[in-house]
């Protein structure tokens, strides 16, 4: 089993960091959800893990259910019947919300529309009230 859990090609994270409590699934399943503990509750505090600082920033300013006010991440894996898979459902949970947290949003550009563009809009409009004009009572009939 490895020591830490890779997030990217720089950033490793010690597995010591991270608390893993194993408890029962939730629901229907039969005697083994009633006997074995399969499901993995995964608790992970960001302010106190060895992440950079950015990364930190990051993940705190991120809006993810799984983020609590005090900056721990908690995620609940039990998707699979074995304990095995479930932590490595948590973890690769976890790498994918540290992940998310590392890429930038591009800065919009301020544009305007083309010439061309507000030109073919003002004839559409322009098109369109005339064939509302159309549509109304004929003067001159009466």
């Amino acid at each position: 089993m490895p020591e830490q859990l890779n997030i990217s090609k720089r950033i490793r994270l010690p597995l010591a960091e991270i608390s893993l409590n194993f408890i029962r699934v939730q629901g229907a399943g039969g005697q083994n959800v009633n006997k074995v503990s399969t499901a993995v509750h995964l608790r992970f505090s960001i302010s106190a893990s060895s992440l950079p600082e950015s990364c930190k920033t990051g993940l705190l300013a991120m809006k993810d259910h799984h983020i609590t006010a005090d900056g721990i991440i908690i995620i609940k894996a039990q998707t699979y019947r074995s304990q095995e898979k479930n932590r490595a459902d948590a973890l690769d949970r976890l790498a994918e919300i540290i992940c998310r947290s590392l890429v930038r949003a591009k800065k919009r550009k301020a544009t305007k529309p083309s010439r061309n563009s507000q030109k073919k809009r003002m004839d559409s409009k322009t098109k369109h009230g005339n064939k509302k004009v159309l549509r109304g009572k004929i003067k001159g009939l009466d």
